[in-house]
């Protein structure tokens, strides 16, 4: 078989309700020059099954079954397997958009001196219920200025890599659990430019399973590790900025603040329902709260406008 353009690369971890989905978006790309590398990190659910029942439909695929090792050490593995010189990362839950990779390998064959291309992308629940949609800073001169501060100027289920310069840069720091992103963003950004299509071409899922919702606190503490490396490195004096979480924590009070800001997404997207939905979930959670009250009772009556600009996202 003649080499991929396009490696696509996908870390497994107990993830079978979503998992069919999330490959069923990459096989059903425009580009169709790629092989799609999964590695079963351990999952105990029925992940490895419906991993190998595609792996037998389609050749692109390849199917790699180990015991639990972490993500940092996955990707890495990752990266070592592929053949072909530019990486495609897909999480597990997300689901790509079809001109996904065609858009980006397009880019990065015009723009030679960038190393890293994120995108805009599509927040929906764990249900598949669209919330907004989130734009990113575009250029290089806009998104490191965000990482250096801590933001997630570029996201990693959106990015497509130069494989030559991800290990020129020496890989994901595997000490760096939950920021190893982050902290390979600010490396690459030393030796390459960064960039972002203002495209959505992911659909990035919130789900209370999700690694980032789990260890929100641990992984901001890494983040600020990530960026004070950067700045040692860079010889400047940084400020961390991302001090807040943009995932509720176990109050319930911080519950439903989320569930307020998903609902008010959902209704300023247009999406009726979804905001009925959340605005229920809403007074379920604080009966007696006043906001969770006028969340339910402007989706269920007030006319819809048309959508808001989507948001510059400074997500910590």
């Amino acid at each position: 078989m003649p080499m991929p353009l396009v490696s696509v690369l996908m870390a497994v971890y107990n993830a079978d309700r979503y998992v069919a989905t999330t490959i069923e978006s990459i096989l059903a790309q425009s580009w169709t020059d790629f092989e799609l590398i999964i590695i079963n990190d351990g999952s105990t659910d029925r992940s490895a099954s419906i991993l190998d029942h595609y792996a037998s439909q389609d050749a692109r695929l390849r199917v790699l079954h180990r015991e639990n090792q972490g993500i940092p050490c996955t990707r890495n593995q990752l990266v070592r397997l592929a053949e072909a010189e530019l990486l495609a990362w897909i999480d597990a839950d997300d689901v790509a958009l079809p001109d996904r990779l065609a858009l980006q390998v397009e880019f990065m064959q015009q723009h030679p001196a960038v190393v890293c291309l994120g995108s805009s992308f599509e927040l929906i629940d764990a249900r598949g219920r669209r919330l907004t949609h989130l734009q990113v800073p575009l250029t290089d001169m806009e998104i490191q200025p965000q990482l250096l501060a801590g933001h997630a100027a570029l996201f990693q289920p959106c990015a497509m890599l130069r494989r030559s310069v991800v290990q020129q840069v020496g890989g994901y720091d595997e000490s760096m659990g939950q920021a190893e992103d982050l902290d390979l963003w600010l490396r690459l950004g030393e030796v390459g430019q960064l960039a972002n299509l203002p495209h959505c071409l992911i659909q990035y899922r919130l789900h209370a399973d999700s690694v980032s919702e789990q260890d929100c606190q641990f992984q901001r503490q890494k983040a600020l590790e990530a960026c004070q490396r950067a700045w040692q490195r860079r010889g400047i004096q940084g400020q961390f900025e991302a001090g807040e979480p943009w995932r509720p924590s176990s109050d319930r009070r911080s519950q439903q603040q989320f569930i307020l800001k998903y609902g008010w997404w959902a209704f300023n997207y247009r999406q009726r329902r979804t905001a009925l939905i959340y605005g229920l979930k809403a007074i379920i959670k604080l009966p007696l709260n006043r906001e969770s009250w006028r969340l339910f009772g402007c989706a269920l009556l007030k006319p819809l406008r048309d959508p808001l600009p989507p948001d510059t996202v400074r997500c910590s």
